[in-house]
């Protein structure tokens, strides 16, 4: 029985740190973003870094570029 102790014991602590991991607090909280049309971006939109310099100059926080239009939207937290 005396060499199973270092085996039980590692099983026990694995199981300890699975429980200690999973009932921990979990706060998860995601930001919704919102999007707006781009008012200086000029011509289609086929670059996203181009689109996002444009909107950052705008006070967002990035840009995408929307299909099928080609149009550059901005984004930012709600």
């Amino acid at each position: 029985m005396a060499h199973h102790t270092p085996f039980v014991s590692t099983i026990f602590f694995f199981l300890l740190f699975l429980l200690a991991t999973e009932m921990g607090p979990t706060m998860v909280v995601e930001a919704r973003i919102c999007e707006s049309q781009s008012q200086l971006f000029k011509g289609p939109c086929v670059s996203e870094t181009n689109c996002g310099n444009v909107c950052r100059n705008e006070g967002f926080i990035g840009g995408t570029c929307r299909k099928p239009l080609l149009q550059c939207f901005c984004t930012k937290p709600c």
